[in-house]
């Protein structure tokens, strides 16, 4: 699905951007729902299988393989071409919000506590 489809759709559709926190902070399309793609499998429940998902990231691997996934588990579910870059290039509108998104529990989460004692 490409980016202007995906914005002249977006209220029928669960975007979820599966970026990391710090790629989230720099701009998402407003309305998507943010949850890391290391964080996918825990949190599937947060994800309506009755209406169809988008999956986004930076330039569209990523999102690729969560909507593989999430086809596998059932899910109607379409990756956006190009991810965020290509949203951005085309001027589409982006959300700076700064709401802070739940902490990824993905590797660079192990990484950040490595020498603190725990």
């Amino acid at each position: 699905m490409n980016p202007r489809q995906v914005l002249d759709q977006k209220h029928g559709l669960q975007i979820i951007d599966v970026r990391e926190p710090d790629e989230w902070a720099g701009g998402h399309i407003e309305g998507a729902h943010h949850i890391p793609m290391n964080d996918v499998p825990a949190r599937l429940g947060e994800i309506d299988r009755d209406r169809p998902v988008v999956t986004v990231c930076r330039s569209g691997a990523r999102s690729g393989q969560v909507a593989t996934y999430l086809a596998q588990a059932g899910f109607t579910v379409h990756n956006m071409d190009g991810g965020m870059s290509t949203w951005q290039r085309q001027g589409l509108p982006v959300d700076g919000s700064t709401v802070t998104p739940k902490p990824s529990t993905g590797l660079r989460s192990l990484f950040s506590r490595k020498g603190r004692g725990t």
